[in-house]
């Protein structure tokens, strides 16, 4: 039976520090990745990797992946959303930068804040809570405001746009996780749905778009690869299903809003890119957002 907390705890805090770090790192990753690894091939390529990895981690364990529970329908949904926000998240960094299309993709606690409390009443967020989302969320586009009057024209839109649809379908997914059955399964039974159906979805769409697949990899690319399974689709992200089953899902999803932080971070050091002063005043300010949306009521 899990526990329930109704705020973030140090536990929670620094989990979800070390998530938003290396997933602001993989963004940067796969981008850099895309020249030799086709975009959906290289998601598909980490989701059956994930899903072999979750096997081997439930048989040590002793999890069942299989029992009956009344889970399969609102499992294989969640499946269904987590697939489709990859596969328009990898899509769309081969139109826009990484920090521009992970900022679109960070929408996506906006979708869990409205929609959760309909679900889920004692998840309803107050006026100051509320302030801290949007208070976040403001400050990231004003970390990126540089990136955005700098790409004019060409297809970056086309990235924008589908960064915004990911971000759309990852809080749908929560949403579902939150408000179903899912919510009492194990973090290994609900990272499995997600990681077997994209698994088993990614690869047709990859053929369908016509990508080449070649095994033939440069150790760069091959190291990317191994990071994008290991850390990505498998560690961080079971770490990610374990955190909503015990956590207030609006608080877990306005934490994330440090990831394009992160993201913009490490473009810079890949890049080459200046840390400016309005980045380092973001940081500050989503800290103050995050503040406020995990502050306790008096």
């Amino acid at each position: 039976m899990n526990t329930r907390h109704d705020h973030l705890d140090a536990t929670a805090t620094s989990l979800l520090l070390v998530c938003c770090l290396f997933w602001g790192f993989q963004q940067v990753l796969v981008k850099a990745t895309l020249p030799e690894v086709p975009p959906v091939f290289q998601a598909a390529f980490r989701f059956a990797g994930a899903t072999l990895l979750l096997w081997l981690w439930c048989r040590w364990r002793g999890v069942s992946l299989m029992a009956r529970d009344g889970s399969l329908r609102a499992g294989l949904l969640a499946g269904a959303l987590f697939a489709i926000e990859f596969a328009c998240l990898y899509i769309g960094l081969q139109y826009t930068t990484a920090s521009r299309l992970t900022v679109f993709l960070y929408t996506s606690p906006f979708w869990v804040a409205v929609l959760v409390p309909f679900f889920v009443p004692s998840e309803k967020l107050r006026p100051q809570q509320w302030l801290g989302l949007i208070f976040a969320f403001m400050a990231v586009v004003f970390a990126l405001r540089e990136g955005f009057m700098a790409s004019g024209g060409g297809l970056t839109w086309r990235g924008d746009l589908l960064g915004l649809v990911a971000g759309m379908f990852w809080g749908l997914t929560t949403v579902v996780i939150r408000s179903t059955s899912l919510a009492r399964v194990s973090a290994e039974k609900l990272l499995h749905y997600q990681v077997a159906v994209s698994a088993v979805t990614l690869p047709v769409l990859s053929l369908l778009l016509g990508e080449q697949w070649v095994f033939e990899f440069s150790a760069f690319a091959a190291t990317s690869l191994t990071l994008q399974t290991v850390v990505g689709a498998f560690a961080s992200y079971l770490t990610w299903m374990w955190l909503l089953g015990r956590y207030p899902a609006t608080k877990i999803s306005a934490f994330v809003f440090l990831t394009p932080l992160f993201a913009l971070l490490f473009g810079a050091l890949w890049l080459h890119e200046p840390v400016t002063p309005s980045l380092l005043a973001a940081m500050a300010l989503v800290a103050g957002g995050i503040v406020l949306v995990n502050r306790r009521p008096g």
